[in-house]
């Protein structure tokens, strides 16, 4: 049987923004990444924001209208962060998952320093995973 831990289908490599990045710079990161979302860090690493595209839109639509260049990501990210650890079950986070809207979740030590992410997308190929595997053993 596959492993279910977050830790086996996390992003190891996630666009990491930072507080002091501008939106502009925020939004080409992720159009780069193709990513939806992005934990924002401090200087050790530790989760302090998440920006996602909507927060990201909702800002150049306000900008375009009020002629605002410079928007720190600091200023629109939200907070509290919703985080996981890279030991809990995929199960576990399925239901979070269904209960919360976050799409993306940052992974996390034990001391909120970020060590990837994982996505819907992420959770519905583990739990596919597992499926495929206990048919096998049924067949």
């Amino acid at each position: 049987m596959e492993s279910l831990q977050v830790s086996d289908y996390m992003n190891t490599h996630p666009v990491k923004l930072t507080t002091e990045m501008t939106v502009a710079e925020a939004v080409e990161a992720l159009l780069i990444s193709g990513q939806s979302g992005s934990p924002v860090i401090d200087n050790k690493g530790k989760v302090v924001g998440f920006l996602s595209e909507q927060d990201c839109i909702a800002n150049m639509i306000a900008s375009s209208y009020y002629r605002e260049q410079i928007c720190r990501v600091v200023e629109i990210m939200r907070t509290p962060v919703l985080s996981i650890k890279p030991y809990m079950s995929v199960i576990e986070l399925a239901e979070l998952l269904i209960k919360n809207k976050p799409r993306v979740y940052p992974v996390v030590d034990d001391d909120g320093v970020l060590l990837g992410t994982i996505n819907r997308t992420a959770v519905l190929k583990a739990i596919d995973i597992q499926l495929r595997s206990g048919y096998q053993w049924a067949s």
